[in-house]
């Protein structure tokens, strides 16, 4: 079946994610109100764009579109961007954009790398005929998103406590929240993401293995490594709320977590074979 509309929409959301990036750099660097307002705008116009992406995509397929690293990359932008749109409005952080529309528009970069997003759909592998697959994929990329945001965050928060500690001023840098306010929300985006990494990786991900692989667990080098993901989050959580953990070594294990994020959905499918090995397609 051919991919028109759904390739259509990704070229589209791709230019706006691009043009978003921009406007909130600009933002961060000039400060201007108008630049931060018509940033917001953008981005809200590019969630609707990979919104529509997907849908097209689901009606071109008959199925949702999470068979492959294309259509589960592009459902990652849309979530993180909605993470950060509804973290913009409700803390009014219109600075933190320019990390994580960077973040967005880079997974844009690499979606629009993979060679298949031009080929014609083919059919459902018979491992992905489940709703209990659908369930698992929607619920861990809400917690990637997430993790994405906490990500950002954490960026921003050792930038802004290296100045503070120095007690050194720089317009760019003072523009930021305070890093204890970084670090809160850094905590937040971690503590709801894990949450439904939990549920989706883990709990959903073990219902779907044993219906399609009649195993609830295989020491599959995915399911491990969401194992070894699942783990750094943990402990961070932990320390956090028996111990009060934070400040720079509480940023360092977001951010490690982070890639380890990154490596269990694109470095575990190319790099170790596996029952997962459909993802690379």
């Amino acid at each position: 079946m051919k991919v028109i509309m759904s390739l259509l929409f990704f070229d589209t959301a791709f230019w706006f994610y691009l043009a978003t990036m921009i406007l909130y750099i600009g933002y961060w660097i000039f400060k201007k109100e108008w630049l931060g307002q018509t940033a917001t705008v953008l981005a809200m116009i590019s969630t609707f764009a990979i919104f529509m992406m997907l849908i097209f995509r689901t009606k071109e397929s008959g199925h949702a579109p999470f068979s492959n690293l294309y259509e589960s990359m592009s459902f990652f932008v849309w979530m993180i961007s909605i993470a950060y749109l509804i973290m913009e409005f409700k803390y009014k952080i219109k600075v933190a954009g320019a990390f994580v529309m960077a973040i967005a528009f880079i997974a844009m970069v690499a979606t629009s790398m993979l060679p298949y997003r031009f080929q014609d759909i083919e059919p459902l592998n018979p491992a992905l005929q489940s709703i209990w697959f659908e369930l698992h994929v929607f619920s861990a990329f809400i917690g990637y998103a997430g993790f994405g945001l906490a990500f950002g965050l954490g960026l921003m928060y050792l930038i802004k406590a290296r100045f503070e500690e120095r007690k050194l001023s720089n317009f760019m840098i003072d523009r930021f929240p305070s890093s204890a306010i970084l670090d809160e929300l850094s905590y937040k985006s971690v503590a709801w993401g894990f949450i439904f990494f939990t549920l989706g990786a883990l709990i959903l991900g073990a219902v779907w293995a044993n219906k399609a692989w009649g195993t609830y667990w295989s020491w599959d080098p995915k399911e491990t490594w969401s194992l070894i993901t699942w783990f750094i989050y943990a402990a961070y959580l932990h320390a956090r709320v028996t111990r009060g953990w934070r400040g720079k070594k509480a940023a360092y294990v977001v951010i490690f977590g982070f890639l380890s994020t990154i490596f269990l959905y694109w470095g575990v499918s190319f790099v170790l074979p596996g029952l997962h090995a459909y993802a690379t397609r």
